[in-house]
This record gives C-alpha cells, sequence and structure tokens, in this order.
C-alpha cells in the first residue's frame, strides 16, 4: 500500500518500543507494590491532584486516617503496631506505581496526536494505535476497580480483580510489540505479519500461565510451600479449603493455583521450544535465542522464589522477566508469521 510521502513508520515503531519499555516498567513497580503490601495504601482516586504525595504533615496525617480505616489496618497493621512512618513506605510504592502509570498515558497520548496531527502514523494504523490509547484508558480503570476491592472487602486486592489488571497491562505490552514490528516491517518494504496457528497457541498457553502467576500472587501462594518440585513433602498438595467446586479450587485454593502454575510452566516450555525450533529452521535465530533466554532465566527464577520463601528481589526479578517472556513470544509469533517466510 502506498504511504503518504510524510509518513514516518520507523519513527513511529521507535516510540513504541518506548511505551514498551515502561510498560514493562510499571510491571515491575506493580509487582513491588503488591509483595510490600502496598496496594491498597492510597484509598482515592484523584488523576490530577493525586500526582503529589502529601506535602505537610496534617495532609499526611489525614492520609493515614483514610487508611485506617481500611480492612487491612484494622485486621492487620494496626494491631501490628503499623506508625505513620511505615505508612509512608507503602504509601511510596503505590504512588510511584500511579505516577508511572499517569506518565506512561502522557507519553502515550500527546505524540500520538502530534504523530496524527503532522500525518507521520502510516495508513492502516490509526484505528490500532487507538485502540492500543483505549487500553491504556481501561489500565486505569481496571487498577482502581482492583483496588476498591481491597479497601472495602478484604485485608488484600481480589486476586481475580489483580489477574485482570496484570492480564490488561501485557496485552497491551503485546500489541505494542506487535505494532512497533509491524511498522518496522513497512519501513523495510514488507507487509504486515499474520499470526499462525503455532503462534496463536504460544501466546494463548503463555496466557494461561500468565494468569495463574497473576492468581499465585494474589492468593500469596507462593508461601504455601518452600520445596521443588515437590509441595510439602507431596506432589500433589490436595486442597487446603473444604468444600470447593472445581472451578473454585483451580482459581482460588493457594495449594491448587500454585500446584497449576509450577506445571503448566512445562507446557508452556515445551510449545515454546516448538516455536523456537521453528523460527531456527527459517533462519530466524534472534527469536529463536530470546524466547530459549526468556522462559530458562524464568522458571529458574520461579524455583528460585519459591525456594527462598518468596524473595521480594527474586520475585519481582521473575515479574520482569515474565513481561520479557512476553515481549521475546510476541517477537517470535510475529516473525513466524512474516512476509518474508510466509
Amino acid at each position: 500500500m502506498k504511504q503518504a510521502s510524510n509518513a514516518r513508520p520507523l519513527l513511529v515503531a521507535r516510540w513504541l518500543w518506548v511505551v514498551a519499555a515502561l510498560v514493562a516498567g510499571i510491571v515491575v513497580v506493580g509487582g513491588i507494590t503488591r509483595l510490600t503490601e502496598s496496594g491498597v495504601s492510597i484509598t482515592e482516586w484523584k488523576p490530577v491532584s493525586g500526582a503529589l504525595p502529601p506535602l505537610t504533615q496534617a495532609a499526611w496525617e489525614a492520609e493515614f486516617a483514610k487508611y485506617r480505616a481500611t480492612p487491612q489496618y484494622i485486621l492487620i497493621n494496626g494491631p501490628a503496631g503499623m506508625t505513620l512512618a511505615t505508612y509512608k513506605t507503602i504509601f511510596f510504592w503505590e504512588w510511584v506505581h500511579r505516577l508511572l502509570a499517569r506518565g506512561i498515558g502522557l507519553v502515550f497520548a500527546l505524540p500520538l496526536a502530534i504523530f496524527w496531527v503532522r500525518r507521520q502514523i502510516p495508513s492502516g494504523y490509526h484505528l490500532r494505535l487507538l485502540a492500543l490509547l483505549a487500553l491504556g484508558g481501561l489500565q486505569g480503570a481496571v487498577g482502581w476497580w482492583m483496588v476498591k476491592s481491597g479497601i472495602a472487602h478484604d485485608v488484600k486486592v481480589s486476586h481475580l480483580r489483580l489477574a485482570t489488571h496484570l492480564g490488561v497491562a501485557l496485552f497491551t505490552l503485546a500489541g505494542l510489540v506487535w505494532t512497533a514490528l509491524d511498522l518496522q516491517a513497512l519501513a523495510r518494504g514488507q507487509k504486515r505479519s499474520r499470526l499462525t496457528g503455532l503462534g496463536a497457541l504460544a501466546g494463548l498457553v503463555l496466557a494461561v500461565q500468565l494468569v495463574w502467576g497473576a492468581f499465585t500472587a494474589g492468593l500469596r501462594a507462593g508461601h504455601v510451600t518452600d520445596e521443588w518440585p515437590l509441595m510439602n513433602g507431596h506432589f500433589w498438595p490436595g486442597p487446603t479449603q473444604s468444600g470447593e467446586t472445581f472451578l473454585q479450587a483451580i482459581t482460588g485454593d493457594p495449594a491448587i493455583v500454585h500446584f497449576l502454575h509450577r506445571w503448566w510452566a512445562w507446557v508452556v516450555v515445551a510449545v515454546l521450544v516448538v516455536l523456537a525450533r521453528a523460527l531456527k529452521q527459517r533462519g530466524r535465530r534472534e527469536p529463536s535465542i530470546a524466547i530459549h533466554s526468556a522462559f530458562g532465566t524464568q522458571i529458574l527464577l520461579g524455583i528460585a522464589t519459591v525456594m527462598s520463601g518468596v524473595s521480594i528481589p527474586l520475585a519481582v526479578a521473575h515479574q520482569l522477566v515474565g513481561a520479557l517472556l512476553v515481549v521475546a513470544t510476541v517477537w517470535g509469533m510475529h516473525a513466524l508469521g512474516s512476509e518474508r517466510w510466509s
């Protein structure tokens, strides 16, 4: 398709890579926020004024008073003797998380408007970029929906809402990467990539693993055992709660969720090995190496996280590499369906 003379596909692609890096960064900060139990420390959503933290002692006292009304404080942190100084620590991570989200919104929306006005967006990409912008807005709404579950109903946010929040973030990351790669192909005079059957399978099995990883994090299921490959001396841990339905067990029982997350990982590995070998056979060594490196590192970090009793640095690294595995897998899916190898 002939493009307007001022279309800049490579420039737009580079911008999308910057946004993708920021999304990976906020996934990491989100992991720290969860692991430090900071997610419900800010009990209101103020898109503009909330960009600034409390600046006076009175403002800090007011924020702390709102937090003291949450179940998390009443049932856990209050009896544990939380002070204002301790509260400031968990406030910091949630504030950074929200500030970074605002920053990503600006980094996406403002250049998009500039590219649009200057007619630098290649034909056929306008609606896709608007869809990515809408996903960013949805992510903000889902994030507040998640936080509300921990403010009013429980000592922690809903693990189902947490999985939705992480899922939207990683789906957005995948969309950014795929679009950037399409634009880079366009700059080389090639057509957009197509999604192959193997690529779709790889994306699906990885998505299942990521969702159960979010369930594992939200349920604190990593603390069920510090053993690997057994769980407290057994291969099958059994349910930890009575009267569960099958669906409740696989999505809400900490031991079973942990079991599914650790063993579905090998299904993911098997499919990704097939994907990587297919890429190598087509001469695409770079994405093949990236996929192998990412899933190998991720498996080792997952095992180390469990055996360390969920060390925060290891758990955060596990979440970061999970995001990088998404990038590597999308790169491989895109390369497999590219014009060059069709």
